[in-house]
Order: structure tokens, then sequence, then C-alpha cells
């Protein structure tokens, strides 16, 4: 599963991936060890966004033959441009606080966050090298190495714009659904089966996780919370709402629109500019982000 590092793209300064988390041995030799990727906006992160991976647990141990190694929370880069983007330092601070004091295995990659925009399927990349090429993947109790597949953890918004015609270039929705698979946790109020019947070809790397309690916060209802000034604890975790008052963000929020339309029009705007980005071949459509992590 593993090749080269990115090709094209450099790491932000000082960059290190963090693996302190990451389990490193098996604990069942007979598993296929992965590791779970959230991209998104995280503006800001919710209690939603950890409550994904904690259904993606329940869903893994109960359906599959996968044992989770880690897993990530990965953050837009601010050239993603969508209203209601804070700048990147903020929302990686935010899920940071998230990720450390609520959770004993979850992590924040910075890499997305700290340049400029890169694709889904780069992003994924990426995580691939790191874990597999550079750390060397996972080993059984007896020492065998194995190799660790990452896959996309993301809310139902996602799904149903890769099956919309134009959004997404064929090519790497092959990539990221056909080479790493993508476990969609369902939205309060959202129909799946047409937009996995289009998406037929990579049926079997697609896992729809129900939500037994229905949780349909999102980090756009919170921002128009916060210019309201209406209290928002409970809906994300303390740290990250200490850290929202002390600094006063989103007071000032502009209006914005629904997520996942938003993301389609941000998409189609790119596309525009693909034929100016050097060796793009086409590939530039498919960064859309999930309202499940807006």
């Amino acid at each position: 599963m593993s090749a080269g590092s990115p090709v094209g793209f450099q790491n932000p300064p000082n960059y290190e991936f963090p693996s302190h988390r990451l389990q490193r041995t098996l604990r069942n030799d007979s598993k296929e060890p992965i590791v779970l990727v959230a991209c998104g906006s995280f503006s800001p992160v919710t209690y939603l966004h950890l409550r994904m991976f904690e259904m993606a647990v329940d869903y893994i141990r109960q359906n599959t033959n996968f044992e989770i190694m880690g897993g990530y929370l990965s953050p837009v880069s601010d050239m993603y441009k969508k209203p209601g983007l804070l700048s990147a330092q903020h929302r990686v601070t935010m899920c940071t606080l998230a990720t450390e004091q609520t959770s004993t295995w979850l992590m924040v990659d910075p890499w997305e966050a700290f340049q400029s925009y890169q694709r889904t399927a780069v992003v994924l990349d990426h995580f691939d090298y790191e874990v597999n090429t550079r750390l060397g993947g996972v080993h059984t109790a007896d020492g065998v190495r194995k190799p660790v597949r990452v896959m996309l953890l993301a809310g139902s918004d996602l799904i149903a714009t890769m099956s919309e015609p134009g959004v997404w270039s064929d090519a790497d929705l092959d990539h990221i659904l056909g080479r790493y698979g993508v476990m969609i946790i369902e939205r309060a109020g959202a129909d799946m089966d047409q937009a996995i019947d289009s998406l037929s070809r990579w049926r079997h790397n697609i896992h729809l996780i129900h939500q037994l309690i229905q949780n349909d916060v999102s980090s756009t209802k919170v921002r128009l919370f916060l210019r309201r000034g209406l209290s928002v604890r409970y809906l994300l975790p303390a740290p990250v709402v200490e850290y929202i008052e002390q600094h006063g963000l989103y007071v000032d929020d502009g209006v914005n629109a629904s997520a996942a339309g938003g993301a389609v029009v941000a998409e189609r705007e790119k596309e525009k500019g693909k034929d100016r980005e050097a060796g793009s071949s086409g590939a530039g459509k498919e960064k859309v982000e999930q309202s499940a992590t807006s």
C-alpha cells in the first residue's frame, strides 16, 4: 500500500508526524490493522467529530476483521477559503485540546492545515507514507511486520457529493474508495441508499455506520450560536469552549451557507483553476468537506 513520499509536496516547517498514541503492536494477529483519518474544517471541533471515531470503533468490533491502531483529525488548509473557516493555527490548537484532553487514542496531524490546499487522495497518501514507509507499519506479537490500511472517516454528506457528477474526479474516487475505503457516519434525515448505489463499484469498501443515538450538532450551528451570544457548553469539549471564549472567536463570523452546498461551490471554483496547477491532469476537483466535519 505504501509508495514513496507524496510527490510534489513538502512538509510544513518544523513538521513532525504525530505518532505518540499510535499502537505499534497488534493485539490480535489475525486482524487487519487500520488507521482512521477524518478530514474537515473543524471550525470548531465538536463532540460529534470525536463521537464519529467512537461509533466507528463499535462498528469495527462488531462487523469487521479490522483492528484500529490510531485515529487522526486532519484540518484543512486555510487555502480552502470556506466561509466561517478560522485560521489553521486556531483550528489545529482546538483540535489538539479536544483530542489530548478527552481521548486516549486520537491525534491531530497538522500536515494538511499548514500548507497549500491538498486533495483528499493526497492526504491519505501522506498518512500511508508516514505510517507504513517511514514508521514501518506495525508488528504482530511475534515481531512480524504488517502494513496498516488507511481509511477515511466522514459524515454522510461526503458520500452524497461523491455521487454527484462533476464534483470529484473519477481517478481520485477510485484512489480513495478503491485503495483506501471509507467509513460513513449517517446524519439525521440523510438518505444514503441512492448515493451508495451510484458508487456500487466500490461498495465493498464503503462502510455505512448508523447512529443509534441521533446527533445533528454541526460546526455551522455552533458558529451561529456563538454569533448570537448563546451557550455552546456541552456541544464542544470544555477546553475548546474556554479557548474560544479566551480568544473571542466566531463572534463576527459571517453568514454561512449550508455545509454541503458551500463545499460543492468551492469545489467547482477550484476546478476552474485546475489547468493552472502544474501536473494536475484533471485531478483537482475532489476535496469536498462533509457537514459532519464542517
